[in-house]
């Protein structure tokens, strides 16, 4: 017998209440660069805007940054965030990374709606297409208790475009037209339409298509299986009622095709098969908000999210199904007033995951742990309360407290069996102005997270066996920061030291141990510890910018360092990163860009530590990830001097560089008998020419 996925793991967390008062004495959050004014209420739209906690080493990508580097995927679109890493190479199989934790411990949301749970251990969880998106924000490490639950690596919230935005003054509807061509390799095009239905009502439309060859390295070689099509549809609608009132629903399904690996993040050799694949995420929202008067205001946000992957494995159990779907509500109230601002809420979500195989019973009843189950699911329910004060003590003192309480109960559907946890998480942190322009940051954050829904691949089961260890602890994490920041005359500087523990990491190890213990087989595997620096530094002048950092942290699992396929599900290690941009708008209607990443050698490091442990191989062996520097062009030009007519112009990896990224897998090719573990490479030189036409 055997089972159609290979042995991993999933993460969670909670917080601890004995630390109540170390969290109430030190001083959280980090205020953003010189925040002058931090008592207006947060606006009852924008449901998950963060204004102090982590605030330092926070980042808002806006629409403008996005157009101009041609954002087509997740490494585009994180490639100068220095807490933020993506690898994985083709874009279904791109994880991310913020300072080194995996993508299944962070809080992604789409207009508020969170995007839960893991299809399958060799695919990313987040798929987003860059060409919908207003904002992009990113909070690196646990935060306020307003960042939902379990936010124990940070969050990072997608906002949508609204029709009424992208009206120019005076019009009632239009329209926008792009196209994009890569060189390496594949094409892209674009339709919205918006309108105003009356007053601040509108109503936006889009459909994406992106088509993707097969891509190249920088060594010129062709990599199998990174080619694919993706389509993408878009509605929203909504705006200011009057009165108040402002309400949005929306509506995404994304869909994505083409054939890849076994495993997708891998890559394929010559003369192995190619298994077709079908990806799929719809998400509909429901935004509503209220404000009365200026101290109070309410918002509520209802969600569906629902997740699909199919694998079509002809040479084994043919086509195998995941799904994943998300639903629930989050109500939150504001009160201002006597230097407070104050958010109070409940938020509730419905998890469940499945996997099945799909094709003739006669086919897969043969590699099935039990000829008679098919079929395997697990549900999930969390209820959460939260609250969180900033409060304006003085004029250069701000001060951040807070706190949430969230039960997460798991239900083992299939193989019957469940768990539940809860627990409080801790924020309390401060922001001090010591001269104009100058801010002394501190902050402390805890974050919570038990056994959550599993990953839909690894679902099945040996009858007989156990999916968790008895006894199973939640997760506690706690996060601290200390930095200064300094912004004036064009200037900015931050400096960030940030240490972080997680306390009983939940892991499904690499491969299962002895009975009771199931293929899957989740416990408390140790303590997880990471340190790290964050520099930026910025200029601007005139027509001239330029903007640095260098991203420094170390990452272990009870003192041995992390590594992507060893830690899947928990995170991965990365060498000192250094990035510059530099920009040049010497015209309003025509500008250029400048990007330079540098990525530094990460060498020794120990890996096949399970493997030893269950006498697979007799010793411990150690990888290097040889690091690397990739030079990005963009230039952008509007010959009508309007935005009717926008050309745009760029080059990801100028110099055709041939590297692997560190957020992907490593290199254990030259270990025997794991010749095959290998993270892709990323893409070569890659030109992009596009075009976008208003109407």
């Amino acid at each position: 017998m055997n089972v159609p996925i290979s042995s991993r793991r999933e993460a969670a967390a909670p917080p601890s209440f004995s630390r109540i008062a170390a969290a109430v004495l030190l001083a959280v959050p980090s205020l953003a660069l010189a925040q002058d004014d931090a008592t207006d209420a947060p606006s009852p739209v924008e449901l998950d805007r963060v204004v102090v906690v982590g605030a330092m080493t926070d980042e808002v990508l806006d629409r403008r940054r996005i157009e101009r580097t041609q954002a087509n995927d997740l490494a585009d679109l994180f490639r100068a965030i220095p807490s933020v890493t993506v690898g994985g190479g083709v874009g279904l199989a791109q994880k991310i990374y913020v300072r080194g934790l995996e993508d299944s411990l962070l809080n992604v949301t789409v207009d508020g709606a969170p995007q839960r749970g893991t299809l399958f251990h060799h695919i990313g969880r987040v798929a987003i297409e860059p060409e919908l998106l207003e904002t992009v924000e990113v909070q690196a490490g646990p935060g306020e208790a307003t960042s939902g639950f379990g936010a124990i690596g940070g969050s990072i919230r997608f906002h949508t475009r609204d029709a009424v935005d992208l009206l120019q003054p005076g019009r009632a509807a239009g329209g926008l037209l792009k196209a994009g061509w890569f060189g390496n390799d594949g094409h892209k095009i674009s339709t919205t339409a918006f309108g105003r239905l009356g007053g601040d009502i509108g109503i936006l439309g889009s459909f994406v298509k992106v088509d993707r060859d097969d891509y190249q390295d920088g060594a010129g070689t062709t990599l199998r299986g990174t080619g694919a099509d993706q389509r993408l549809g878009f509605l929203k609608i909504g705006g200011e009622l009057g009165g108040g009132h402002r309400i949005t629903a929306s509506y995404e399904a994304r869909r994505e095709e083409g054939a890849f690996g076994a495993r997708p993040n891998w890559p394929v050799l010559e003369g192995e098969p190619l298994f077709p694949v079908e990806g799929e995420r719809r998400t509909a929202v429901l935004n509503y908000g209220y404000r009365a008067g200026d101290s109070l205001a309410f918002e509520a946000t209802g969600y569906r999210t629902t997740s699909s992957f199919v694998q079509d494995r002809f040479d084994r159990w043919g086509r195998y199904g995941a799904d994943i779907e998300t639903f629930g509500i989050d109500l939150r109230g504001h009160w201002t007033g006597a230097g407070h601002a104050i958010t109070a809420g409940v938020e509730h979500r419905d998890d469940a995951v499945s996997s099945e195989y799909l094709g003739d019973p006669a086919t897969w009843q043969p590699w099935a742990w039990d000829p008679a189950v098919g079929r395997f699911e697990e549900r999930g329910k969390l209820h959460g309360l939260y609250i969180q004060d900033q409060w304006q003590v003085a004029d250069p003192l701000l001060l951040s407290f807070g706190a949430r309480y969230d039960h997460y109960d798991l239900d083992l559907t299939t193989y019957g069996g469940a768990t539940d946890s809860d627990g409080i998480s801790l924020n309390a942190g401060g922001s001090y102005r010591l001269a104009p322009g100058l801010t002394l940051n501190a902050g402390y954050a805890e974050a919570f997270r038990g056994k959550e829904i599993g990953d839909a691949f690894t679902l099945e089961q040996r009858p007989g066996r156990q999916t968790l260890a008895p006894g199973l602890e939640p997760e506690r994490v706690d996060n601290a920061e200390i930095g200064l920041a300094y912004a004036r005359d064009g200037l900015s500087a931050s400096a960030v030291y940030y240490r972080m523990t997680i306390d009983e990491v939940i892991l499904d190890q690499l491969y299962a141990g002895p009975p009771p213990q199931g293929a899957v087989y989740y416990e408390n595997v140790g303590t997880f510890r990471s340190s790290g620096v964050e520099l930026r530094a910025g200029y601007a002048r005139g027509a001239f910018s330029a903007d640095a950092y260098y991203n420094r942290y170390d990452s272990r699992l009870n003192d041995r360092r992390i590594e992507g396929y060893e830690h899947i599900a928990l995170g991965n290690s990365m060498g000192d990163s250094w990035q510059l941009t530099l920009g040049w708008d010497p015209l309003e209607h025509f500008g250029l860009q400048l990007g330079v990443s540098r990525v530094e050698d990460l060498e020794a490091i120990e890996v096949l530590f399970r493997d030893v442990e269950l006498g697979y191989v007799p010793e411990t062996r150690f990888i290097d990830k040889p690091g690397y520097t990739v030079v990005d062009l963009f230039g952008h030009w509007r010959p009508l001097r309007s935005d009717r007519l926008e050309l745009f112009a760029g080059v990801y990896n100028l110099f055709d560089r041939s590297y692997r990224a560190h957020a992907s897998v490593g290199d254990y090719t030259a270990i025997p008998d794991y010749g095959n573990v290998v993270g892709l490479r990323e893409p070569g030189r890659n030109l992009r020419l596009g075009a976008s036409l208003r109407f």
